[in-house]
């Protein structure tokens, strides 16, 4: 890998990032001839620093990729993953497309909404909860389907993503494991899962190891 070394100005960028996030974004653009071709993986890493992509994170990684201010928001506002207000301590998704509208997302979206109190497209007060609707999660055979921070879950009847809330609400758990929720929620799968992931999510945002955005579940 390419030692990178940062000059004063983009160490002055990211002087904010804790150590790991600087290690990472040294790391990351280490791997790319341009370093434009770094500005999603650095994005990515500007979210886990604040739980989304804050105004000052999208101009660190201009600094960082000597892209400007309207290049770095054009990537972070095409791209659904990248959040750009604050999100509550769980996002909950639910895919809306043909497949699982046709076998009632609407309704788990309902009772998603009604039991948490947020509607979709915004964050509860308490901060707990936000609520949206996506489009396709690749897993028709097992619709409807609902993420918890990125993790999926197939099959979800309307009864058990109020059960899924009132878990997420009560119990508080640190890591988001699709495994343990697939079980205690889930129903038909799209296929035979392979051998159950020990890491899930501790952020609203997809987990990743590399990247530290991903813990082992208990």
């Amino acid at each position: 890998m390419k030692e990178v070394t940062l000059s004063p100005a983009e160490l002055e960028a990211i002087r904010d990032w804790n150590e790991d996030s600087r290690r990472l974004a040294r790391e990351v653009l280490g791997k790319y001839p341009d370093r434009r071709s770094a500005v999603m993986p650095l994005l990515y890493i500007s979210m886990i620093e604040n739980g989304y992509v804050t105004a000052a994170g999208m101009k660190s990684v201009g600094v960082l990729t000597g892209l400007t201010g309207a290049q770095v928001q054009s990537v972070a506002s095409f791209y659904t993953m990248y959040k750009r207000e604050a999100l509550g301590d769980y996002l909950v998704s639910v895919c809306t497309s043909i497949s699982c509208f046709l076998q009632g997302a609407d309704d788990v979206l309902t009772a998603v909404e009604d039991e948490s109190g947020v509607p979709d497209g915004e964050t509860g007060e308490d901060g707990k909860f936000s609520v949206e609707h996506i489009e396709c999660n690749g897993a028709c055979a097992g619709a409807p389907v609902v993420l918890v921070n990125y993790e999926m879950i197939e099959g979800v009847t309307p009864d058990k993503a109020r059960e899924l809330v009132n878990w997420l609400r009560d119990g508080g758990p640190d890591v988001i494991s699709t495994d343990e929720m697939q079980r205690l929620f889930g129903g038909q799968r799209s296929f035979d899962w392979g051998v159950e992931e020990p890491e899930g999510a501790f952020l609203p945002v997809p987990a990743f190891g590399p990247y530290g955005s991903a813990k082992e579940a208990e």
